[in-house]
């Protein structure tokens, strides 16, 4: 048995202690943290009445009526009960202990350190129609030894977002100009990649076009670039356009999501060794729904056509999940998944046939220890969701991958290659993976999460590297201050 380094003692030990606590507070009045959306969670807007608001009982057999008062939130998150109505404020604090052992899969290759990131975000509204936002943040990580120290870990002081909408949320067309992020369906392609440090947005026009029967999103957009010395830039060549659209018409009890994006970079080098610029296409749909006793479904399968220099691009991918949600206590929630992505059999022939996924937020879709993304990869996940005590959801999962193509590498849920055979490899196993993770809302202003991760090696990576098991345990705190949530 390897000895757990102090660093990793530590971060057990806090482990325990943040989940130990939450198990005590089973009676404490709680809140439910914000449904996540293709909006950011730092665009949300507070409500502009006063925290302290009385809620009136409906009159009873009671000789007299009953009131009951809404918990206060404590001074720090008061501030907007005294800004005025059309200006909000909400802060993020998030510290995050994480590491890993073993990386690369070589045994003794440990690294332990701690997350640090605020976040302040400013509403106006200056009428129903018009308003803006502005966030900016500061990310930093300390005691790293291994890998890079900048983006995604590091992020200085910098403006992260500053948009303004036109127009409003019901209005039949609606517009969002500036820095902001893009977030659509599961964010398996495009996503705001809250779980690192640093986080995505983009510099983009978006156009919203809704009506009774559908929602499109039509945007041009360029990768804001984190820099760890100066104001993060856009530009360099990359550019992303698209449309997302959204209805509840097609299918009963589903919604039905069809996408097209449109990729452009330059000075990339094809299969053919030459330098060029990426024009690629990417289309798909995704299908989200209900079937009767208890079991929903999800699938999102998408093609991916265009050119790199002379190679030509052929690739594409599919996710397909079902859930069944079990009768009785405990909210109990079994999972079933399948994905697949596309690899590239001949890496010399001026085809590309390895899925690019585009900009995800990639984290826990196809693992908790991120070693795997969906690129070139056949995957099973299966796993049980419950809630033994109330707001402390659990979630338990056991994944397996194999490359789809053996003369391709392993990329990792950022989407770089990680590991590669020469030649091709002997077996397209890639390995097994358990996780544990629980979350706990404290209050309405903390919530604590943790979660461990360990993965198997299988004969493909005890081939194309050492071969080392892969564990990642994190622990979490998340703390809103300014606003009541």
């Amino acid at each position: 048995m390897i000895n757990l380094s102090s660093a990793r003692a530590r971060l057990c030990a806090a482990a325990l202690a943040a989940i130990a606590p939450s198990m005590a507070l089973a009676q404490t009045p709680e809140s439910k943290p914000p449904a996540q959306s293709a909006a950011p969670a730092a665009q949300v807007q507070q409500n502009a009445a006063p925290a302290a608001q009385i809620q009136q009982i409906q009159p009873s057999a009671a000789p007299t009526a009953q009131i009951q008062q809404a918990p206060i939130p404590p001074l720090p998150n008061r501030v907007n009960t005294v800004l005025p109505s059309w200006l909000r404020l909400r802060g993020e604090f998030r510290e995050r202990f994480e590491g890993f052992d073993n990386g690369g899969f070589t045994a003794g290759r440990d690294d332990y350190y701690a997350l640090t990131r605020v976040r302040v975000n400013a509403t106006v509204t200056a009428s129903k129609s018009l308003s803006f936002q502005a966030n900016v943040h500061d990310a930093r990580v300390a005691d790293k030894t291994i890998g890079p120290t900048t983006a995604p870990f590091r992020g200085p002081f910098d403006l992260r977002t500053a948009f303004a909408d036109v127009g409003s949320a019901t209005a039949p067309i609606a517009f969002r100009l500036g820095r902001q992020e893009l977030a659509f369906g599961e964010q398996r392609l495009l996503g705001h990649l809250a779980w690192v440090n640093t986080g995505r947005s983009w510099d983009a026009a978006r156009v919203i076009v809704r009506s009774k029967a559908f929602q499109a999103d039509i945007f041009g957009a360029s990768l804001v670039r984190s820099l760890p010395d100066e104001f993060d830039k856009s530009g360099y060549g990359n550019r992303l356009a698209g449309v997302y659209a959204t209805t509840v018409k097609l299918i009963p009890k589903a919604s039905v999501e069809p996408f097209l994006f449109w990729r452009r970079d330059v000075n990339l080098r094809s299969e053919l060794t030459t330098v060029g610029n990426l024009s690629q296409t990417t289309v798909g749909t995704r299908v989200a729904g209900k079937l009767p006793v208890g079991l929903d479904y999800g699938v999102e399968m998408a093609m991916q056509r265009g050119s790199l220099a002379a190679d030509s691009v052929d690739a594409w991918a599919g996710h397909w999940q079902i859930r069944e949600s079990l009768p009785g206590a405990g909210a109990i929630k079994l999972i079933g998944e399948y994905n697949f992505a596309s690899g590239d059999d001949n890496p010399t022939d001026g085809t590309r046939q390895t899925f690019d996924q585009l900009y995800p937020t990639g984290h826990d879709k196809l693992g908790l220890a991120d070693q795997v993304g969906w690129r070139n990869v056949h995957h099973i996940r299966e796993g049980v969701e419950f809630t033994p005590i109330k707001a402390t959801p659990i979630s338990v999962s056991y994944h397996s991958w194999w490359l789809a193509s053996r003369n391709d590498a392993l990329y990792a849920a950022s989407g770089a290659a990680i590991a590669r055979v020469a030649g091709g490899a002997s077996s397209t196993h890639v390995g097994q993976e358990i996780d544990f993770q629980v979350t706990r809302a404290l209050t309405p202003q903390i919530q604590m999460a943790a979660g461990y991760a360990h993965m198997f090696t299988g004969a493909f990576l005890e081939q194309a590297t050492p071969g080392a098991s892969y564990s990642q345990p994190y622990v979490m705190v998340t703390y809103v201050f300014l606003a009541e949530r």
